[in-house]
């Protein structure tokens, strides 16, 4: 397969969690990156160490765009388009991480009935999770459509998946109550099956991720809520990984094109990983996580 090494590669939500472990794996291939987020400044990371990460690809400044992009507004998105035109000339990858959570809008625990949502509650998120993602594929597509040759990798959410049971589909997670983030989520990926079967003759990969239990930003406190409301749900033995088990099927999919005949997917990573002998997930588990 074909190293990352000069390949331009832009990432949505690029400033936390997976997006920063992802950032991170794709500058350690010898990628340029397009590190994208609307909270690209030291007060907008809540303690993260964000101001240390974004002093270190400061240092990478040859080989990374730093943008602030609210990925719902059509003009921050295009004008980070043009800026990436202008640095790097071109687009080789996109990874649409970015996405409104479901705590953004039910703050601490980020559970809510679908009754006892507002439509405002599902426009929100949809504009970010759904729209957003669009406005930034219609337009960080453009070369590789040009190119005929390129990378689409999204990120979605297990909650999403349906499976069949008894001549039926179920919910994978109908009782996680965290609408409308899993319809969102579900959108997302019935858009990005679509359009891998739409781009695949001009040779541009489309696929998708399911993460998994991650330890993302305010995972944490988040599980400390639902604990303290009683809603924990945890399934026994469910780990909680750090962010980087997201890595190594990113940067296998980076280098994929359609003519690879891998296209129009959806992996399961934590399954992904222990498949190609990267470890389960207790071997990718955060040590340091609250029990979720």
């Amino acid at each position: 397969m074909p190293d990352l090494k000069g390949s331009v590669v832009a990432v949505t939500g690029g400033a936390r969690g997976m997006g920063r472990a992802m950032v991170r794996g794709l500058l350690a291939e010898g990628a340029k990156v397009v590190a994208m987020d609307l909270s690209w400044n030291p007060s907008g990371f809540s303690g993260d160490n964000g101001d240390a990460f974004l002093k270190e690809l400061q240092a990478h400044k040859d080989d990374v765009l730093i943008s602030t992009v609210d990925i719902s507004d059509a003009h921050q998105v295009e004008n980070a388009y043009q800026a990436t035109l202008e640095k790097f000339g071109t687009v080789d990858v996109l990874v649409n991480n970015a996405g409104l959570r479901q705590r953004n809008l039910f703050p601490p625990t980020g559970r809510t009935t679908t009754l006892e949502t507002q439509d405002s509650d599902w426009e929100k998120m949809f504009n970010v999770s759904v729209f957003g993602t669009l406005k930034v594929t219609r337009q960080f597509i453009k070369p590789m459509l040009e190119r005929q040759s390129g990378s689409i990798i999204t990120i979605i959410s297990g909650g999403a998946m349906h499976t069949a049971l008894g001549g039926a589909y179920v919910a994978q997670r109908g009782n996680s109550r965290e609408m409308p983030y899993q319809s969102a989520k579900a959108a997302t990926l019935t858009m990005m099956f679509y359009l891998a079967d739409e781009v695949r003759e001009n040779n541009v990969a489309v696929n998708i991720l399911i993460p998994g239990n991650a330890r993302t930003t305010g995972y944490d406190e988040q599980n400390d809520a639902r604990r303290e409301a009683g809603m924990t749900r945890s399934k026994p033995g469910r780990v909680s990984q750090r962010p980087e088990h997201i890595v190594p099927i990113t940067l296998f999919l980076a280098k994929q094109d359609a003519h690879t005949g891998l296209t129009g997917k959806c992996f399961d990573v934590p399954t992904w990983n222990l498949e190609h002998g990267l470890g389960a997930p207790a071997e990718w588990q955060d040590p340091d996580a609250h029990p979720a």
